[in-house]
């Protein structure tokens, strides 16, 4: 499939699933386990973008730039699903429509360009990561979320049923790739150096445990504890921090 194959097949599904994506999310399922994806993944934005601009490329329904609102100095989101774009203009983000593969921003407009369960949905993945490094300034971060093979939830999604996400969409339906953390560190994008990561999703094996009240702490408890350790290369997701030159 081309880029504009894949684009719009990824645009279909995300409008369908924009109707569902909420479910069990945000103020559905407080301190939930999509909470806690959301809280690591922006805690980790923060670590570089307290008081800068960030870009959130694949902002969804904006729940993470929500959270990245609150310590930026801007927070600006864009995405490819007009469906999830409403959600995030619902929430009084500042948002755009607009592809990864070519973002409507000059060179160097943000200290922070981050992005989260999107880039394993890209093919060309090398373009995405590239185009961030541009609109990203010298000495800033492009922070990349990859979906890593070698863990739980790699094993479940690679040899598991596609999962229902709307009435008329099905995981199978949008392309999935995993990349190892070796080969996210190959992936460095041009002008840019690996600095460091962060695990998300180390210990639970299927997120419907976190629905379990007993369960539910001992695993967030546990997430959060070994999210920057040395076991985070076993993580669901995995985050690299490149630094730009």
């Amino acid at each position: 499939m081309d880029a504009s194959g894949s684009q719009d097949a990824n645009k279909a599904y995300y409008d369908a699933f924009s109707t569902r994506y909420e479910t069990h999310r945000g103020t559905n399922d407080p301190g939930g386990y999509h909470e806690l994806l959301d809280e690591l993944e922006s805690g980790f934005v923060m670590r570089f973008g307290r008081n800068k601009d960030v870009l959130e490329v694949g902002c969804g329904t904006g729940l993470v730039l929500q959270r990245i609102r609150g310590f930026a100095s801007s927070a600006v989101g864009i995405d490819l699903s007009p469906g999830m774009l409403q959600l995030a203009r619902s929430r009084g983000l500042e948002v755009t429509e607009g592809s990864a593969l070519s973002l409507p921003f000059p060179d160097a407009s943000f200290d922070v360009t981050c992005s989260f369960k999107v880039l394993a949905h890209i093919p060309e993945i090398e373009v995405a990561l590239a185009e961030m490094a541009r609109v990203t300034r010298p000495g800033g971060y492009v922070l990349a979320e990859f979906y890593n093979p070698w863990s739980f939830r790699g094993l479940l999604k690679r040899f598991g049923p596609a999962r229902a996400t709307s009435d008329r969409a099905h995981e199978g339906q949008v392309f999935l790739r995993f990349d190892s953390p070796a080969r996210a560190r190959e992936l460095a994008p041009p002008g840019c150096h690996l600095e460091t990561a962060r695990g998300v999703r180390i210990v639970t094996p299927s997120a419907y445990l976190m629905r379990v009240p007993g369960l539910r702490s001992i695993l967030r408890g546990l997430e959060l504890r070994l999210c920057d350790s040395p076991a985070r290369d076993f993580a669901g997701f995995w985050i690299a921090a490149y630094k730009k030159a």
